[in-house]
């Protein structure tokens, strides 16, 4: 496959590829939801490197089970899953080396603070204006893609157009909406 391919694959298709012993199809896979998984760790963990070592602990465990993935959940939710279990678990671990007396105290909250939903609607609010701010034909496009979880299959069915058009506007709309972010950043 040419890089093109692999960029506008959906999960699923990656993970078919990732499957058949296409290598290069896990990378993508691995590149589009690691820094996400990342930052999930680094919000709870007050170490990097250990949201490093989790980041890489729950990537392998995703490659080993990729087998078990199931498509009645997105992609994205099954690696969420995966990178919460392992965060479970390296807090029993850590508990289980702390003195007794230490393991009694608060239990760690699983609950977003204050601070991080206002974070997040404050995220989700400036994704919205991003989107927003994309012509009619590519917000259609990039919500049923990106929101809605649609395949390219099913967006060239919906909206009557033929698959590469389907795929080069929604390549068109992500390099768009990832200039937006960046313009974003910068101010």
């Amino acid at each position: 496959m040419e890089i093109v391919d692999y960029i506008i694959a959906d999960d699923k298709q990656l993970v078919r590829l990732s499957l058949e012993g296409d290598h290069t199809a896990f990378e993508y896979l691995f590149n589009r939801y690691s820094e996400a998984i990342r930052r999930l760790f680094l919000q709870r963990l007050t170490s990097a490197v250990d949201a490093d070592d989790l980041l890489q602990e729950t990537f392998i465990k995703v490659y080993i089970n990729l087998h078990r993935y199931s498509d009645s959940f997105t992609f994205g939710q099954w690696v969420y899953t995966i990178a919460r279990n392992t965060h479970i678990d390296y807090e029993r671990r850590r508990q289980e080396d702390l003195p007794i007396d230490e393991r009694f105290t608060a239990p760690w909250a699983s609950a977003p603070s204050p601070e991080e939903k206002l974070i997040s609607l404050q995220q989700r609010s400036q994704i919205e204006l991003y989107i927003n701010s994309l012509s009619e034909q590519y917000q259609t496009l990039f919500k049923m893609r990106f929101l809605e979880d649609y395949s390219y299959e099913e967006i060239a069915e919906k909206l009557q157009l033929p698959m590469g058009t389907v795929k080069t506007r929604i390549h068109r709309a992500r390099e768009r909406m990832c200039a937006l972010i960046k313009e974003g950043e910068k101010k």
